[in-house]
């Protein structure tokens, strides 16, 4: 089979798309699934770089997190599938190739009104936004949400899934045009933020009238840490999610104490087949329906085919995206 293959650590250069090995048919309660598109995410560019190995028993050398394709063979206590049905899910890695195998619990199947490009541009996105808002950081009704990187593929879903449960969402990002063309899909109110955070810690006490905003989903890092603590309302929730601006800063223990606060850190990659499992069921649950009626959709900045991997992680690397980049894989 065809695969992206990581041939050296470092630029773009380092990728190739080779014929490698294909999965041996699935026993046990595995699945394999003819891959038609999937998803490359900044996890894939650190991948390439050699900053983000993939875990233990998984190929190191073929990236990819999301997938979307059909069922092509399933494994002798597999009964949840049957071959040809349509299928979207997550894996630890190797999703850029013509087929993986995944255990059949961590499949959902795809909304007959999503194409191939828009079925890999859903899952890990939505899964670890509704993951982050409503299973870590129990977001309710009414209250309010602050979503960093608000034009990304996590920050679109995230702003999508708030409005859809009747609450409010708020979003920062150092781009004017993704703030603006992230109101489209449930943004309530946006800030700039260049070099000076206490701008968007300002900006949510002017939004909720001094209370601050119960929920923050920060796909930056360190550098907000400070801010994110003082646009908190009492007894907010913070879910880290990214560390694209560092991974370590001072915590100030009184503000937490003060406020009674709650910090909690999430990554979909580490977890277990359990957990894995668990969100996807979550997932499809509550997510898919919301495909299916429109009321949530995929944002997409660009496709490309499987051959074009080089300038789709230039893509990537611009920070000029504006929702998921997708690779086909006829």
């Amino acid at each position: 089979m065809k695969a992206v293959t990581i041939t050296a650590h470092g630029g773009i250069e380092g990728l190739e798309i080779r014929e490698v090995e294909t999965p041996a048919p699935p026993t046990a309660d595995r699945v394999r699934v003819r891959v038609r598109a999937a998803g490359l995410n900044r996890a894939d560019v650190l991948q390439r770089m050699g900053h983000y190995p993939a875990p233990p028993g998984v190929p190191q050398n073929i990236p990819g997190l999301e997938f979307a394709g059909e069922v092509d063979e399933v494994g002798a206590q597999a009964g949840l599938w049957k071959r040809g049905q349509r299928v979207f899910g997550i894996i630890a890695g190797a999703a850029q190739a013509e087929y993986v195998i995944v255990p059949e619990n961590h499949l959902a199947e795809i909304p007959s009104n999503l194409e191939w490009a828009e079925a890999a541009a859903v899952p890990e996105v939505f899964i670890t936004a509704h993951d982050a808002l409503f299973t870590r950081a129990n977001l309710r009704s009414g209250e309010t949400m602050l979503v960093h990187a608000a034009g990304s593929g996590v920050g679109t879903a995230a702003i999508q899934l708030v409005r859809a449960a009747g609450a409010k969402a708020f979003g920062t990002s150092r781009t004017a045009d993704k703030l603006e063309r992230a109101r489209e899909y449930g943004l309530t109110g946006a800030v700039l933020v260049k070099n000076d955070p206490k701008i968007f810690a300002e900006a949510a006490q002017e939004w909720t009238s001094g209370r601050g905003v119960n929920v923050i989903i920060d796909l930056v890092g360190a550098k907000y840490l400070e801010a994110n603590l003082n646009a908190l309302a009492s007894q907010g929730r913070m879910v880290l999610v990214g560390t694209t601006a560092g991974t370590q800063a001072a915590l100030d223990f009184s503000i937490v104490m003060r406020k009674r606060l709650t910090i909690i850190g999430t990554m979909l990659r580490a977890r277990g087949t359990e957990e894995k499992a668990t969100a996807t069921r979550l997932f499809a649950n509550h997510v898919v329906p919301l495909l299916a009626e429109g009321t949530v959709r995929p944002v997409i900045d660009r496709v490309y085919k499987l051959e074009e991997i080089r300038e789709a992680h230039a893509r990537m690397e611009s920070n000029e995206t504006f929702g998921k980049i997708v690779l086909l894989i006829e």
